[in-house]
């Protein structure tokens, strides 16, 4: 039987903790910053790629399903 949208469940004490929303505010501007620059358009399907967990600098454009296959 497939799984359904809610048997995924997420940590949602991890996700409400300050550090957390820090860095995913960081995420958000790096994503923002790269659409006013050009760098990546709505719905192209692109991530922001930050190379060792670097969330300070802009980033890199990856293609989405490259960048959610790294580990």
């Amino acid at each position: 039987m497939p799984k359904r949208h809610d048997d995924y469940k997420y940590d949602l004490e991890y996700e409400a903790s300050e550090e957390q929303k820090h860095r995913r505010a960081l995420r958000n501007k790096a994503r923002r910053d790269a659409l006013k620059k050009g760098k990546v358009h709505k719905g192209d399907r692109v991530d922001i790629h930050h190379p060792d967990h670097d969330l300070t600098g802009l980033g890199v454009p990856v293609n989405q399903s490259r960048n959610r296959s790294l580990k």
